[in-house]
């Protein structure tokens, strides 16, 4: 049932993706806060299943992000997608690492 509802979810955020074109780009405060309420939610932070949602979620975002936070949301994307799988390439995830640390650090810089 859990699978199903994280479909469902997964479907509907990438319906609502599909509904926003490119000239409707964010700027980065909106980015900013959509991204904020993503990382806000408990279940985005429970092993491979939140790691799947978190990317999930915010595959959206980045297709309309902000020019500055469109790059970083791609580091973190690829991240979470190697993170998620059954069994990570930890060579793949050490190399993934600082483009990740660097994203955390433009959002904690943009995103004040």
């Amino acid at each position: 049932m859990k699978k199903f509802a994280t479909v469902l979810i997964a479907a509907g955020l990438a319906a609502s993706a599909t509904a926003c074109s490119p000239s409707n780009q964010l700027s980065n405060a909106e980015t900013c806060e959509r991204v904020q309420v993503v990382l806000s939610s408990p279940s985005n932070a429970a092993g491979k299943t939140g790691m799947n949602m978190l990317a999930n979620q915010i595959r959206p975002i980045h297709a309309v992000a902000s020019d500055d936070l469109k790059e970083p949301l791609a580091a973190i994307l690829e991240y979470t997608d190697e993170q998620a799988k059954e069994t990570p390439d930890e060579a793949r995830l050490a190399e993934l690492t600082p483009g990740y640390q660097e994203a955390s650090n433009t959002f904690s810089s943009v995103c004040q």
